[in-house]
């Protein structure tokens, strides 16, 4: 398996790391600030009605003792009707008026839910587009040192974190904070004797939250990493089905599986263990303060006349009547809040990974010489032209500010390089060797001789340590890697086709290509006959990799993706390993005439197909050991004749 990607660590745990909040936050303002704006005043308001019917209550319950009283007072026999005529209007003019507070909240929640589902689904979409672009920069290593199934887990778990997370837990935690910021406001105002017995109990949920919820943020944040690692895991089988089978390792391929996915069990077991009975705690937390506010507040009222220090308000069963009312919303939104604080300890692991992604360095390019339209003038100067001319050049700027084009030939040349995937295991030693225009250059020796390594130096897909690679002269360090890897021609011995058409997946090599272009290079790669033999010819879908093709009709549209492109340079990679011999013939022909004129590299373990080379190296534990032509090498009697007469075979 590939190596696990890195992760923030403290004792061997996964977690979020610091200040992820606030990164999510500035995400969302940064796309939706005015958006947010009026969510974030809306959600005041609609937790500000929330809150002010507990005064309401009060009102209400004053009104209803005052009509009492009136009745009691009057003693007659239309006493009744003394009352009601006393306190209806009032009453009336109440329920009005409450009646406008909840709708204006009523229009507030319809207000905010319907921005928060544009602003959820559209940060998302800017996160993922930002994840995708940041992908494209990235080096090859990140990918061979990154499961793809756990890359792939960004994009899917996290970013589904991330949206219950915008949608939910934050506009609930807000609502929930201004709710209690107002009902400690309004508690003190009422009685500060009552609320002293309610901070007691709220201290006591804190407590409660801090122990519980924390244990079950912990396994929430190892759940994300364990999905993860599930993903990386089913993704590899999957691609690796065919070698599963052949080797009979279904059973030993379960075994592992149910290990990953036990380690998932157990960490979502865990978390959800604690997640669930926090809610009920908090909820026989709030029933037990309920009871203590009673009985509280009836041994004040019995106790004579209470008065509170800050608002002179005298205690009365009214207040108590409303405090009872307060406390039980006030457990509501605290129990509300940690429910939420799970989600978020999930949702900020997500987002911690995801930034992860985005902070992880981009592929360096210092380079500033490009590669342009050239054409001679009438003075047989080399000039750009914006016209496709089939000639390229080199435009280099020089430090006094002058151009100069240096025509694309495809010379390159290796002087004394040094190279090591990581910097302690070197596995390229003094490398030297030149390629002239049009000279085809076959690389020979065991796996991990170093072949395939020097054509990803020459590509820039990783660095030198040491040494200078020059391509027309020019060191590559400072030509871009993108018009360096436009004037590269590449067919690896894996093939990968997208899903598209047969002709989308040949005009891949260059997308500006005509249809006629197109089957000029299939036909130049043999494949243009069994192309026009399938259901829809060039039309053709492929989905699957090409998984409606065979290996050798997949890597003939490998070939033709390398022929339409019509790079000066080829890099051929084990290109016909997986072609039978007949097909390699055909194949053969036409990569003789897309080698023409052209600098090629080839890699080879079927030495047949370099004996026309101009130059073969035999390279082992990344030193080149020989170097000539064929016939040359084999009067040499060396490790090439070794090779070739089968009296030592390729590892």
């Amino acid at each position: 398996m590939n190596k696990k990607p890195n992760m923030n660590m403290k004792g061997g745990r996964p977690k979020a790391k610091k200040g992820t909040l606030k990164r999510v936050l500035k995400f969302l303002f940064k796309y939706y600030k005015p958006l947010l704006c009026v969510v974030i005043v809306c959600l005041v308001i609609s937790a500000l009605v929330n809150s002010i019917s507990s005064i309401f209550t009060q009102q209400f319950l004053t009104l209803i003792t005052e009509g009492l009283e009136i009745y009691e007072a009057n003693g007659t026999a239309n006493a009744a009707s003394v009352a009601l005529e006393a306190v209806y209007p009032k009453i009336v003019k109440l329920v009005i008026l409450l009646m406008c507070i909840y709708l204006t909240g009523l229009i507030c929640n319809f207000t905010w839910t319907r921005i928060m589902a544009k602003v959820t689904q559209g940060t998302l979409n800017n996160m993922r587009r930002e994840m995708f672009s940041k992908m494209q920069t990235l080096p090859i290593k990140y990918f061979d040192t990154h499961p793809h199934g756990d890359i792939m887990s960004h994009y899917t778990n996290d970013i589904d974190t991330l949206r219950q997370l915008i949608s939910q837990s934050i506009p609930s935690l807000i609502s929930s904070g201004i709710v209690l910021l107002s009902l400690i406001c309004i508690m003190l105002y009422f009685s500060v004797q009552l609320f002293c017995v309610v901070v007691v109990g709220a201290c006591l949920m804190v407590f409660m939250t801090r122990t519980i919820g924390g244990r079950s943020a912990k396994y929430f944040i190892r759940q994300q990493k364990s999905l993860g690692n599930e993903e990386g895991y089913i993704e590899e089988m999957m691609n690796g089905q065919k070698v599963v089978k052949v080797f009979c390792h279904e059973d030993a391929c379960k075994e592992d599986f149910d290990k990953i996915n036990d380690q998932l069990f157990h960490d979502a077991r865990e978390a959800n263990k604690f997640a669930n009975i926090l809610g009920p705690i908090l909820g026989n937390i709030g029933n037990l303060l309920y009871v203590l506010v009673v009985f509280v507040g009836g041994a004040l009222l019995l106790s004579g006349n209470v008065t509170n220090p800050i608002s002179g308000k005298l205690l009365d069963v009214t207040i108590v009547a409303t405090f009872l009312n307060m406390t039980r919303q006030f457990c509501m939104n605290v129990n509300q809040a940690s429910q939420h604080v799970n989600s978020i300890a999930m949702a900020l692991a997500g987002a911690s990974r995801i930034f992860d992604l985005l902070d992880e360095e981009p592929e360096q390019d210092e380079g500033y010489v490009t590669l342009v339209n050239a054409a001679y003038d009438k003075a047989g100067n080399l000039i750009e032209t914006k016209e496709r001319t089939n000639l390229w050049a080199w435009k280099h700027p020089h430090k006094d500010g002058t151009l100069t084009y240096k025509l694309l030939e495809g010379d390159v040349r290796m002087t004394d390089v040094d190279f090591g995937y990581v910097p302690e295991k070197t596995v390229l030693h003094d490398i030297t060797l030149y390629a002239e225009p049009g000279q085809k250059v076959a690389f020979v020796g065991s796996t991990g001789a170093g072949k395939t390594t020097i054509t990803n130096l020459i590509n820039r897909f990783y660095d030198i340590a040491d040494g200078k690679v020059r391509y027309d002269g020019i060191n590559i360090n400072k030509i871009k890697k993108a018009d360096l890897r436009r004037s590269l021609g590449v067919v690896l011995q894996d093939t990968n086709l997208f899903t598209g058409t047969v002709m989308e997946n040949i005009r891949y090599g260059r997308l500006d290509a005509t249809d006629e272009e197109v089957y000029v290079a299939a036909q130049l790669a043999n494949a243009h006959d069994f192309i026009t033999r399938l259901p829809d010819g060039y039309n053709t879908m492929l989905t699957g990799n090409g998984a409606n093709l065979s290996q050798g009709q997949r890597q003939l549209i490998s070939i033709a993706r390398a022929a339409v492109a019509d790079p000066p340079v080829m890099i051929l990679d084990e290109a016909t390993s997986s072609i039978d011999t007949r097909t390699e013939a055909l194949v053969s022909q036409g990569m003789d005439g897309l080698m023409y004129g052209r600098t090629v590299f080839v890699i080879a373990h079927r030495l047949s197909t370099v004996r026309n080379s101009d130059v073969i190296m035999v390279l082992e534990k990344g030193r080149i050991i020989e170097r000539g032509s064929h016939d040359k090498l084999i009067s040499e009697k060396g490790k090439y004749y070794q090779l070739y007469t089968g009296a030592f075979e390729l590892e």
